[in-house]
C-alpha cells in the first residue's frame, strides 16, 4: 500500500469559497455563476464548503479516512489575481500552509494547477482561444512550483481539458459560456500547449513527477452499421484521442471527420514526456450516426444499467475496458496510470439517527475498485485511485443539487457528516 496512492479529490472553486478574500481575483466561474439562468437554482461558489476557513477540519476527515494522498487544485486567480504579473502572497501562502498541514498528517499532496477556474482578466483577452494563455499558464506553474516543489513530488497540469473545451467553449454549459461548436477546437490546442510548457516549467523548478488528468470514456457504437461505427470513431477521436495522442505519440489524430486540419506545430513541446496519465472515469458513451448537423455523431445513450442521480450509467467494467484499451492503444508509450477521479452522485440525506446511508455509492466504489484490480491483473500499471469527492460540493452547472462526497455537507450550516461510504472506503483501503 505504501507505493499506491489512495486518496480523495476536490477542486478549488467547488469547495474553497472565500472568493473575495485575501486578494483573490475573479475567475470565469465567479462571472458565470452570477449571470442569471446559468446555474441551477441560481447557486454560486461564493461560499461553497468554506474549505478556505476549514482546512484543519477537512484534513482531519482525510486522516480519519486513512488515505495517504489528497488531490486538490490551486485557484489560479487566488495566486495570480490578474492571471499574470505579481504573485498574491496571501493566496500562495494558503497553499503553502495546506501542503505543510497535509504532510504533517502523513498525506501526500497532489495539486492540480488548473481545474477550470481561469482568471477573468485572461478570459477578457480570449481565454484558451488565445495562445498567450498557454504561456501565462506556464509562468503560473513555474511560480507555484518555485514555492512548493521542495515538498510536492507529484503535479497535475490540467483537469479534463476535453470537458473544459466542450462544455465551456463549444456548448456553453460551463464557464465561460461560449457556444462555438467546432470552432472551439483552438481551445484544445492551447490547453495542450499550456500543458507542455507548464511541464517544462515545473521540471525547471524542481518538480519530480508531472501528470495530466483527462476525462476518458470507452466509446460503444450503437450498432454494427458502418455509419454508427464511423460516428463512434469520430467521437473517440474528439473525446479521448485529441487529448492523449499529441502528448503520448507526438501527433494529432485525424480530424477530417470534423472538417478540420490537425495542428502541425508545437508538438515537440506538447509531447514532452510525462510521468503518469491521470484517468477520470465515470461511464461509457454509446454513439450513433448524427441526427442533426453540427457534429459527426449523436449520443445514443447507454441502456440496461443502473444510473446515478445525475442519470449516468453505472458500468464498473467500463473502467477495466478503458484501462486495458489504453494499454493496447499506446503500448510502451503509455506512462503509469492514476485514477484521479471516480465516483457517483446520489440523493444523500442525513437520517433521523444523524447518519447518512449511501449503499449505492458503496456498490459503485466496490465495483470500480474490483475493475481496477482486474485491469492490474491484465498487466495495466495503475498506481493510484482517488475518489471523487471528499466532500459534497458545488457541482458546476448543477449547483448544490448533486452530491458526490464521501462526506455529507449541510450547505446551510456547513456541517460535515461522514457517510456510510466513508467508513466502507476506510475499511477497504489497500485491498486493490
Amino acid at each position: 500500500m505504501s507505493t499506491f496512492l489512495w486518496g480523495t479529490a476536490t477542486a478549488a472553486y467547488q469547495i474553497e469559497g472565500a472568493v473575495t478574500e485575501d486578494g483573490r481575483g475573479p475567475s470565469i466561474w465567479d462571472t458565470f455563476t452570477h449571470e442569471p439562468g446559468r446555474i441551477r437554482d441560481g447557486h454560486t461558489g461564493d461560499v461553497a464548503c468554506d474549505h478556505y476557513h476549514r482546512t484543519a477540519e477537512d484534513i482531519a476527515l482525510m486522516s480519519g479516512l486513512g488515505v495517504n494522498a489528497y488531490r486538490f487544485s490551486l485557484s489560479w486567480p487566488r495566486v495570480l489575481p490578474a492571471g499574470t504579473g505579481p504573485i498574491n502572497p496571501r493566496g500562495l501562502a494558503f497553499y503553502d500552509r495546506l501542503v505543510d498541514d497535509l504532510l504533517a498528517a502523513g498525506i501526500t499532496p497532489v495539486p492540480t494547477l488548473f481545474h477550470w477556474d481561469l482568471p477573468q482578466p485572461l478570459q477578457d483577452r480570449g481565454g484558451w482561444l488565445n495562445r498567450d494563455t498557454s504561456a501565462a499558464f506556464a509562468d503560473y506553474a513555474g511560480a507555484v512550483a518555485a514555492r512548493l516543489a521542495d515538498r510536492v513530488e507529484t503535479w497535475i497540469t490540467l483537469n479534463e481539458p476535453f470537458v473544459h473545451m466542450a462544455f465551456g467553449y463549444a456548448l456553453g454549459l460551463h464557464a465561460p459560456g461560449q457556444t462555438l461548436l467546432l470552432d472551439a477546437l483552438p481551445a484544445a490546442h492551447h490547453q495542450l500547449l499550456g500543458h507542455g510548457l507548464a511541464t517544462l516549467a515545473l521540471r525547471a523548478a524542481g518538480a519530480r513527477k508531472v501528470l495530466i488528468s483527462n476525462n476518458l470514456t470507452p466509446v460503444w457504437p450503437a450498432s454494427a452499421d458502418p455509419a454508427d461505427l464511423a460516428a463512434a470513431d469520430a467521437y473517440d477521436t474528439l473525446h479521448n484521442r485529441l487529448f492523449n495522442d499529441p502528448i503520448l505519440t507526438g501527433a494529432y489524430p485525424d480530424l477530417s471527420a470534423f472538417g478540420k486540419d490537425a495542428p502541425g506545430d508545437d508538438l515537440d513541446v506538447i509531447s514532452t514526456p510525462i510521468d503518469g496519465l491521470g484517468v477520470n472515469y465515470y461511464n461509457p458513451t454509446r454513439i450513433a450516426a448524427p441526427t442533426e448537423p453540427g457534429f459527426p455523431f449523436s449520443d445514443a445513450g447507454v441502456q440496461g444499467y443502473p444510473v446515478t442521480a445525475f442519470g449516468w450509467p453505472v458500468v464498473p467494467d467500463g473502467l477495466r475496458e478503458l484501462l486495458t484499451g489504453l494499454k493496447d492503444r499506446y503500448g510502451e508509450r503509455l506512462p503509469p496510470l492514476y485514477i484521479t477521479e471516480n465516483g457517483c452522485s446520489q440523493p444523500d440525506t442525513v437520517g433521523p439517527d444523524g447518519t447518512v446511508h449511501d449503499p449505492e455509492r458503496i456498490a459503485f466504489l466496490d465495483g470500480h475498485l474490483k475493475a481496477v484490480q482486474r485491469a492490474r491483473d491484465e498487466g495495466v500499471d495503475v498506481r493510484g485511485y482517488f475518489v471523487w469527492s471528499l466532500l459534497d460540493n458545488f457541482e458546476w452547472a448543477e449547483g448544490y443539487n448533486q452530491r458526490f462526497g464521501l462526506v455529507h455537507v449541510d450547505f446551510a450550516t456547513l456541517r460535515r457528516t461522514p457517510k456510510s461510504s466513508y467508513h466502507w472506503f476506510k475499511a477497504h483501503l489497500g485491498q486493490t
